[in-house]
């Protein structure tokens, strides 16, 4: 933990001061210039910091600014997705929420209520299990060989008679998603709850979270799904050209 809590300064201190030698690193950390050689090592073999020519002085790297894109792109879905979540809303009768996923889990981080909506449950900040609702499909589905894994290793906990449970079946499922750009899952969370999503992705085209519709099994069926997803593939594109991608 000291060593992670050293690196953390050492780039605070190249935030404020701009650039810094590893003498003048040493002194601020109150280490000895190996150690401090070792810590901007590290960080250099990530692109966290960066050796400014033969001058022996460090600044911030270019891996900085792909971590704040990740996370400015997090933080500004909710903003750029409102109005067209309000109006994917209003088209549906549904609920519409935007998630993201967060430790494994997909967590809506906006909704909106559409007028035929009779659930007035409010989702935000709920952590959900990614393999029983759609959002969490459709993170799935374009997230890292590891996070998979990790998701498939700890097993697919049945929450309804329609849970998928079984690891092959369930990959399978996420490759169709892939393929066809939608997520559904009928009665899989919660008996008579069912829901569609569509991906929304970030200026480098990475799917940073889902913009889904749920509502009732007895209006929301299998049967519109096709229709409701082609509204929400469109709604996910506009929030992702707002957010910098363009398809080409």
């Amino acid at each position: 933990m000291q060593s992670v809590d050293r690196a953390l300064l050492v780039l605070d201190l190249l935030a404020r001061r701009g650039e810094l030698g590893v003498t003048e690193l040493a002194a601020e950390l109150a280490v000895h210039k190996s150690t401090a050689f070792r810590l901007v090592t590290a960080l250099e073999r990530r692109d966290l910091v960066h050796q400014i020519g033969d001058r022996g002085k460090y600044r911030l790297g270019l891996g900085i600014l792909r971590l704040a894109a990740a996370t400015t792109g997090r933080l500004e879905v909710s903003r750029e997705g409102r109005d067209v979540c309000e109006r994917l809303a209003h088209e549906l009768g549904e609920t519409v929420n935007i998630a993201i996923m967060d430790d494994e889990s997909a967590v809506n981080v906006l909704q909106e209520y559409g007028n035929a909506s009779v659930m007035t449950r409010n989702w935000i900040g709920r952590r959900t299990p990614l393999h029983a609702t759609s959002s969490g499909k459709v993170l799935l589905a374009h997230a890292e060989e590891p996070v998979r894994k990790s998701v498939l290793a700890a097993g697919l906990e049945r929450l309804t008679d329609n849970t998928r449970t079984d690891a092959d079946q369930f990959l399978r499922e996420l490759a169709e998603v892939a393929e066809r750009g939608w997520a559904s899952t009928n009665e899989e969370l919660e008996v008579g709850l069912t829901a569609v999503a569509a991906p929304i992705r970030d200026g480098a085209g990475r799917v940073i979270a889902a913009v889904s519709a749920s509502g009732p099994s007895f209006r929301l069926t299998p049967d519109s799904f096709g229709h409701v997803a082609g509204k929400l593939i469109e709604g996910g594109a506009e929030i992702s050209a707002r957010l910098g991608f363009y398809r080409r």
